[in-house]
């Protein structure tokens, strides 16, 4: 019985040049949708439970299935180089990550635009360059390892942030007026579901009120 051809997850499936260094960071840093989808979504979801957050990681879902419904509608290969990193088997067309990272950047600078984050106003255009820079080292990672076309992550980048802007407006025009209800809801009071979009500077709110809190149980022993 034939042994069936093996398929590449490639969303983490990165090669380079033995002994090209650039390559070797450009390979880590077209990780970097995962890193995001794995370490900073689920772990926000874990100890921060935003109804803004979850809302920024459903629009990166909706995003990539659209991108993977272009892709298989379109079916434009990948590169000739796509022998050698034997991902010939998948569509091109648009970039999926040069899309993620896109969609993330523009929804992020839009929620500081509005003044919505975990970083006071003197950090937020720190953050916002930061995410700005990963994207444009992601779209030009896939283009020099050779997974993808120069049009490919153009198209993917466009793409991302029209579906980006789009889904902002949606979630905060939209959606925003029932996140009150979400939070009264039984999944938001089971699983402590808030929104802080009110709040100027949540990190500093929240740490305030942990040391406030510390104060008066201290109090509280002591008085006992």
């Amino acid at each position: 019985m034939a042994t069936p051809p093996l398929k590449a997850v490639t969303l983490t499936h990165v090669r380079y040049r033995k002994g090209d260094q650039l390559g070797h960071f450009l390979a880590w840093v077209s990780l970097v949708p995962v890193f995001i989808s794995l370490g900073g979504f689920v772990s926000h979801f874990i100890f921060r439970r935003e109804i803004q957050g979850m809302f920024f990681a459903l629009g990166l879902l909706v995003s990539q299935f659209i991108n993977e419904f272009i892709k298989t509608t379109v079916q434009q290969a990948r590169p000739e180089m796509c022998v050698l990193l034997e991902t010939c088997d998948s569509h091109g067309w648009p970039s999926s990550h040069s899309q993620y990272m896109f969609f993330f950047a523009v929804y992020f600078t839009l929620l500081t635009c509005k003044g919505i984050g975990l970083w006071g106003i003197k950090n937020r255009w720190f953050s916002n360059v930061l995410h700005w820079t990963l994207a444009v080292l992601t779209m030009y990672s896939r283009v020099y390892l050779g997974y993808h076309t120069v049009a490919q992550v153009f198209s993917g980048a466009i793409l991302g942030i029209l579906i980006g802007a789009g889904w902002f407006w949606f979630v905060n025009s939209v959606l925003f007026p029932y996140f009150p209800a979400i939070e009264e809801s039984a999944f938001g009071r089971y699983f402590y579901v808030k929104d802080t979009s009110h709040i100027p500077d949540p990190l500093k709110f929240e740490y305030d009120n942990a040391r406030a809190a510390r104060s008066s149980a201290n109090k509280v022993s002591k008085s006992n």
